[in-house]
C-alpha cells in the first residue's frame, strides 16, 4: 500500500459565495460532479483551447481546493485573478497543505481523500495539512515511477500554451465534460470532439530526446515534448506500417501504447 508524498504539489483556495460558478465558466470539467469523496481532474485553457494548466479540484476545509503542479501555481493564480473581475470569490495559497498519493489498496489517511479521477490503477490523493505527513511516506519520485508506467501524462508533458486539450489525452483522462456549459476553449475543443479532427495523441515513450523529432519510414510522425512523452501524429504512424521508429539521429524509440488509451 504504497504512500508517496508529493512535494512537488501545491494547494490554492477558492472561497466566497461566486466559488462554484465563477470556477464553472472557467475549467474543463463540470464542478457539479464534486461531492465528498469525489474530485474531479481538469484543466484550464487558452481561448484557442490550448493547456494553460492541468489540475485537481475537491472539496474541503472551507474551499474549493485546487491540486496543481507547484512549479505552475503562481503562474495559475495570476491567471484565475485575471478572470476574476467582480466575482466575489477570495483565491489564496494554503502553504500548510500537502498532497498525498497513494495506489493498490487502502485508506490513505482520514484527511480530504478522494479517488485518482483518471486511471483506476492510480489510486487515492489526499490532501492534509504538512504536520500530518506520515513519517513513511515514500518521495514523489515513486509516484512518479508508477504513474509513467501507467503512461499518464501531466503537467509537465502539457507544455504551457502549447497543446490542445485532447491531443494530450484529456478526454480519455476524464477531464473533459463534452456536455457541460461554456467555459474558456471550449468551442474548438468540440468541434475537435465532433469533427474527429483530433489526429494526434500523447503517448509514453522510452529513447526520447526532448523537442526532437520522431520519424518512421521516413517520414516525421511526432515530436518528444518531454523525456517521457511524444506527441504522435497516429495516422502517419499507421500509414508507416510498422517501420521502425527512431528519433532523428537515428536513435531507436519504444512507444508504450496504455490500455487505456488503446483498449
Amino acid at each position: 500500500m504504497p504512500i508517496a508524498h508529493l512535494e512537488d504539489r501545491a494547494i490554492l483556495a477558492v472561497t466566497g459565495p461566486e466559488a462554484g460558478s465563477f470556477l464553472q465558466g472557467l475549467i474543463t470539467n463540470d464542478l457539479e460532479r464534486l461531492e465528498p469523496g469525489r474530485g474531479i481532474y481538469a484543466a484550464l485553457l487558452t481561448p484557442q483551447g490550448k493547456i494553460l494548466f492541468d489540475f485537481f479540484l475537491v472539496e474541503g476545509d472551507g474551499a474549493i481546493l485546487i491540486d496543481c503542479a507547484a512549479i505552475a501555481r503562481d503562474a495559475l493564480l495570476k491567471r484565475l485573478s485575471m478572470y476574476k473581475l467582480r466575482a466575489k470569490v477570495v483565491l489564496e495559497p494554503r502553504d500548510q497543505l500537502a498532497v498525498l498519493a497513494q495506489w493498490e489498496g487502502g485508506q490513505a489517511t482520514d484527511a480530504i481523500t478522494y479517488i485518482d479521477p483518471r486511471v483506476p490503477a492510480l489510486g487515492k490523493r489526499a490532501i492534509l495539512t504538512k504536520a500530518e505527513i506520515p513519517a513513511d511516506a515514500l518521495p514523489a519520485a515513486a509516484y512518479h515511477k508508477h504513474r509513467l508506467a501507467l503512461g499518464v501524462p501531466e503537467h509537465l508533458d502539457f507544455g504551457s500554451d502549447k497543446m490542445f486539450a485532447m491531443d494530450a489525452d484529456l478526454d480519455e483522462l476524464n477531464a473533459i465534460d463534452f456536455k457541460k456549459g461554456c467555459y474558456v476553449g471550449q468551442e474548438l475543443t468540440a468541434r475537435m470532439k465532433h469533427r474527429g479532427t483530433a489526429r494526434k495523441r500523447l503517448l509514453r515513450a522510452e529513447g526520447l530526446q526532448a523537442g526532437g523529432t520522431l520519424q518512421a519510414g521516413g517520414k516525421d510522425v511526432g515530436e518528444a515534448v518531454s523525456r517521457d512523452f511524444a506527441l504522435i501524429r497516429l495516422d502517419r504512424l499507421e500509414e508507416a506500417s510498422g517501420a521502425p521508429l527512431t528519433m532523428s539521429d537515428s536513435r531507436p524509440v519504444t512507444l508504450r501504447k496504455p490500455p487505456w488509451l488503446f483498449p
